[in-house]
């Protein structure tokens, strides 16, 4: 592994106070005079982000999953970093590149060490989705904590910065600098297919204090935050990866709705901000998604809220943004409009040479592309990369899923889980009146580091609090027969918990709950995803919203069944009626508890 003095003098003249980690604006004179060395094709990696298949940066194990690489002959992160000295790399989940912790730690020193060998050799910053619940990149053995919705049940800003300083600090252990979290929109429509319980909330104050919150952590881990998707994806129901969504939003609601996390953000030093695929026609009427919109990044982004971070879009194969225009014209539009970093584009050939084809023809001028070039690299010096881009891999698993990591994130879940219902105090449950329960229901595909379906890790859950609890997979989409089943089952058990994802008015799995109500069984209903599963059942006694169906949630319910923790969380969002969506069932703060 190279030294630290080779690290420097790979980077060409970058000084000693950059070498500290510690570099502000006052020392864009080293930055500027890094940039003014590099050439033009190498101004232009810097602003793309890229997937790199595999397991490691120089064993094309999994490479050819990608054939828009494989096919210029492109195999590894370190190839992919020789032919386009890409200024960043992403991760993606398992089957991609997060394996085990000792595994991401050597793959991102690997990726550093294939960058800085290269001429002019520049540090990697690397970057994943890791927003906790229903989305995370690292899963086990790392930690794996509530969700956005989960946090904002909890109400806690305390929680929110504890959980983002555990998680930069075990992502920071990783190799990885810059996360796509937190999620800064205000999700005010239960429809949306795409935000949900991935947002703090429908409020659009307590989203900014759960936003900025963990902005503040992530600093503390010297992690860069990403506060998205500017400017606003919470009442959309179009998903941005499958078609274009337009928020119809006036400019004064949008100013009092979607932007206020936003500030919230920029007034707490957010290293970056992601884009979003969408349609602000109060914004820009031109027809043009965020992403490529002169009008929004450059002039409401930078010039009325005064960003001057690093805006990276998101990802470029997503539908939403490439609507109206193709894949060459894309980058070449977002960098115009004033994004920095150009992420995952569907062929990175094709957008690569667009850009550069750009500058060389004169529609990007050189200047405007050192303006973005140099704020990635004044990223890259205020995180310390230029000193230490390795990590230390040896002492990985001194940081990554430790016990008091994982204590805390059980006691942060602890405080999220939500009672929405307990008609005659069903609940808590006791091991001496309902010592067997069958645990039923949908078991969609978990998050990243799962340790199963969630029936069955509920099911082990609630065992190990003495009862004897069976699961039983019924899917998100039972058919008859399985219903059949399940409802006998239910005959040999004195309680039964049944699991919800996303229940709709002719979901199997209603019919699936109103079958084991007829039982006359208790039944206790447990909606693993959207808190609005609860207007789809007006006859269940008990019900509990987690927000998310990973173990650490799964697990913070079971007890609160079990009672042995009392239901904490209060809705974050308000829950409309099933039969008049203008009609409010449960409003935003409602939420039950024991013995009150």
């Amino acid at each position: 592994m190279p030294s630290r003095r080779t690290v420097l003098s790979a980077a060409a003249g970058v000084t000693a106070s950059l070498a500290t980690g510690t570099a502000a604006h006052a020392d864009d004179q080293q930055l500027r005079s890094l940039l003014g060395r590099m050439t033009l094709p190498e101004k232009v990696g810097q602003l793309f982000v890229m997937r790199a298949y595999g397991h490691s940066a120089t064993d094309p194990d999994q490479a050819d999953i990608d054939a828009n690489l494989t096919e210029i002959g492109v195999r590894t992160a370190a190839e992919l970093i020789a032919r386009y000295r890409v200024g960043g790399i992403i991760y993606f989940t398992w089957a991609h590149n997060t394996r085990d912790p000792r595994q991401i730690a050597a793959l991102s020193n690997g990726i550093q060490r294939a960058s800085l060998a290269q001429p002019r050799g520049l540090p990697v910053l690397i970057s994943t989705d890791q927003e906790h619940g229903a989305v995370c990149r690292v899963g086990a053995p790392a930690t794996l904590l509530p969700g956005a919705m989960a946090i904002g049940a909890g109400g806690s800003r305390a929680d929110a910065r504890t959980l983002a300083r555990i998680s930069g600090r075990e992502l920071r252990a990783l190799g990885i600098r810059q996360d796509y979290a937190p999620v800064a929109d205000v999700n005010v429509n239960p429809a949306n297919p795409v935000i949900g319980v991935r947002s703090f909330g429908a409020d659009p104050d307590a989203v900014a204090g759960m936003v900025a919150a963990e902005v503040a952590g992530y600093q503390r881990s010297s992690v860069a935050a990403t506060a998205k998707h500017f400017p606003g994806h919470g009442d959309t129901a179009v998903d941005s990866h499958f078609g274009f969504p337009v928020i119809t939003h006036s400019r004064a609601r949008w100013s009092a709705l979607d932007a206020v996390p936003f500030r919230a953000a920029i007034r707490a030093g957010v290293d970056s901000i992601m884009t979003g695929h969408l349609m602000v026609p109060a914004l820009d009427g031109s027809g043009d998604p965020a992403t490529l919109s002169h009008p929004i990044l450059t002039g409401v982004l930078r010039g009325e809220l005064g960003y001057d971070g690093l805006v990276v879009t998101d990802a470029l194969g997503m539908q939403g943004v490439r609507t109206k225009y193709g894949d060459d014209r894309v980058p070449v539009l977002a960098l115009k409009a004033g994004v920095d970093q150009l992420l995952n584009p569907p062929s990175l050939e094709v957008a690569w040479n667009a850009v550069l084809k750009a500058v060389r023809e004169g529609e990007l001028t050189e200047a405007r592309l050192d303006e973005s070039v140099l704020r990635v690299l004044r990223l890259k010096a205020r995180l310390g990369l230029f000193a230490q881009p390795y990590v230390r891999e040896g002492e990985v698993d001194r940081v990554v899923g430790v016990r008091a990591h994982l204590a805390e994130a059980d006691r942060l879940a602890e405080r999220t889980t939500t009672l929405l219902a307990n008609a005659g105090g069903l609940l808590p449950l006791s091991p001496r009146t309902h010592a067997r329960l069958l645990v039923v229901g949908a078991d969609p595909d978990s998050p990243s580091g799962t340790t199963g379906p969630p029936t069955g890790v509920l099911a082990e859950a609630l065992t190990g609090l003495g009862f004897t609890a069976t699961a039983r997979s019924t899917g998100v989409s039972p058919s008859a027969a399985v219903i059949s089943d399940a409802v006998a089952a239910a005959g040999g058990v004195d309680a039964v918990v049944v699991g919800t994802y996303n229940l709709t008015a002719d979901s199997p799995q209603k019919t699936l709950v109103e079958r084991l109500l007829a039982t006359g069984k208790p039944v206790v209903a447990v909606a693993i995803r959207n808190p609005y599963d609860i207007a789809q059942l007006p006859t269940v006694r008990a019900c509990l919203a987690t927000y998310s169906w990973t173990d650490v949630e799964l697990r913070a319910a079971a007890r609160v069944i079990a009672g042995r923790v009392r239901p904490r969380g209060r809705l974050p969002v308000p829950v409309p009626a099933a039969d008049d969506p203008t009609k409010v069932l449960h409003p935003l703060g409602y939420g039950l508890s024991y013995g009150t």
